[in-house]
């Protein structure tokens, strides 16, 4: 209005003040401000056209008072079921303005969300962010793993540790791993209902007796969330969001997902939680200066099992089967059960060191625990509940195929001359005979274990596997593939 008795065009006046110039006509035209041409029209009473749902509103109220939890869209396909012909679908949007004001006025109460007050070293939360589908490989090959993610709830102050299971050992690591880095102990520490951690079905005692002691150890007050309520572990929920997001970004300005090794990866990951933590310095010192000092040593996290060597030469650990060597059957040995190995010791000696499986139901059986004494029973291999276990690269496979294909109608022989080759393997090298059979499968000779023998005992130095030779192509024999080409050469 200013701008207008000012001499502007209504156009440009509209313009500048961020009205359309039809608006701007309707101030003008009646001669006040906005504000008090507004103030001045009476309220509306009522509806300006007819409810279509009018008739059949108390049969919605009765369907939503059974179950609040119906959606608008079912009860508007359910009156139309009722009603053919009656309500058209452009009639949605009425129906579930309505039962958006039902619900604020009369539907059941919604969950209350309490935001809480942190305190400088009051309270530290942890649990296993899963960062697998971040895509992230090592040279090529896919890397499924997980972080332990622990953060303070007052600075948001935060560390991680490389893990691939929500096993104790894992949470035991990472927690030891994380009050060490950060140089003392908050008073509590919260954690979801982590069945390496909390008793099922939350028994008496609430806790399980190892993480009670590593709460001991440390003089921390442990507390759980419920089943299925992770926003009461907000504080490391809601950082779980932030974290993989920043190290999506991060893996985009890298330009690559994938790492020479896990060494590489875990510093890249250690780089990005410097740098988010850089922000925090202030809050958390004022946490440093209030923590609880260290304990003199850390806990040790490695789990001791006593288990029985069984006749088939394996053990059975955490609902996992593993090979052990053949001499050990009969006797009880112990296992020390690491974050990502066992040791198993007998004597006080420690008799073989191996990976630890992943999940449960899973079997790693060593061909060289079990070769002298299949190659005896070699009836044994074309059924044993482990056989995919017996081939320990591609290159053993593909020979064990040629070798049925050789010998269709003598399995069992081409069984027992595969059983020859594993047992060389055990003998000599595993490589040295790998690099024979991928010399013998290009066609340098049948596949066999004298021949392989002599290949070893020559000391011929076998080219490697990138070396590559390619037939010169006589590019002059395509000439055959057009028509009429000796009628070409005649022009």
């Amino acid at each position: 209005m200013k701008l207008i008795a000012g001499g502007e065009p209504l156009t440009t006046a509209g313009l500048k003040a961020g009205l359309s110039e039809n608006t701007a006509r309707k101030y003008r035209q009646a001669g006040v401000p906005p504000s008090q041409l507004h103030a001045s029209q009476p309220p509306r009473a009522g509806r300006t056209r007819e409810d279509p749902f009018a008739g059949v509103w108390p049969d919605v109220v009765a369907l939503l008072e059974v179950n609040a939890g119906l959606q608008a869209l079912t009860l508007f396909q359910e009156l139309q079921r009722r009603h053919p012909g009656r309500f058209q679908d452009g009639q949605l949007r009425t129906l579930q303005r309505q039962v958006k004001v039902w619900r604020a006025l009369s539907g059941p109460a919604k969950e209350v969300m309490f935001p809480q007050q942190h305190f400088p070293g009051a309270l530290a939360a942890s649990d296993f962010c899963h960062l697998s589908g971040l895509g992230i490989t090592l040279q090529g090959r896919s890397f499924p793993h997980l972080l332990y993610h622990f953060v303070l709830s007052y600075s948001n102050w935060e560390t991680g540790s490389l893990c691939f299971s929500e096993s104790f050992e894992s949470l035991s690591a990472g927690l030891q791993a994380a009050l060490w880095e950060l140089g003392g102990v908050p008073r509590r520490h919260r954690s979801d209902s982590l069945s390496a951690a909390v008793q099922p079905l939350d028994g008496k005692e609430g806790f399980t007796r190892r993480y009670h002691a590593l709460l001991a150890h440390y003089r921390l007050e442990g507390e759980h969330i419920q089943p299925g309520k992770a926003h009461e572990n907000g504080d490391v929920e809601q950082r779980h969001y932030r974290f993989r997001a920043a190290l999506d970004q991060a893996l985009m300005l890298r330009g690559s997902r994938d790492f020479p090794g896990r060494e590489e990866y875990r510093q890249f990951i250690r780089t990005l939680l410097d740098q988010l933590n850089r922000g925090r310095r202030a809050r958390l010192r004022e946490e440093l200066a209030v923590l609880r000092a260290l304990p003199a040593v850390q806990l040790d996290v490695c789990r001791k099992l006593k288990v029985s060597v069984g006749p088939s030469s394996t053990i059975r650990v955490l609902n996992n089967s593993y090979s052990v060597p053949s001499r050990l059957i009969g006797e009880a040995v112990e296992v020390r059960v690491d974050v990502e190995h066992l040791e198993v010791w007998y004597a006080q000696q420690c008799v073989e060191r191996l990976p630890r499986l992943r999940g449960q139901h899973q079997h790693r059986i060593q061909y060289r625990h079990v070769i002298e004494w299949l190659v005896r029973k070699a009836g044994a291999f074309s059924h044993y509940r482990y056989r995919e276990d017996l081939f320990p690269s591609s290159r053993f496979r593909m020979a064990y195929d040629a070798l049925l294909r050789e010998r269709p109608h003598e399995t069992a022989r081409a069984e027992r001359e595969y059983l020859a080759l594993l047992l060389l393997a055990a003998q000599e090298s595993e490589q040295a005979v790998d690099d024979a059979l991928r010399l013998l499968l290009a066609g340098a000779g049948p596949i066999r274990p004298d021949a392989v023998r002599e290949l070893l005992a020559s000391g011929r130095a076998l080219p490697p596997a990138t070396q590559v030779e390619i037939v010169p192509v006589d590019l002059a024999s395509y000439d055959t593939l057009l028509p009429g080409r000796g009628q070409w050469e005649a022009a």
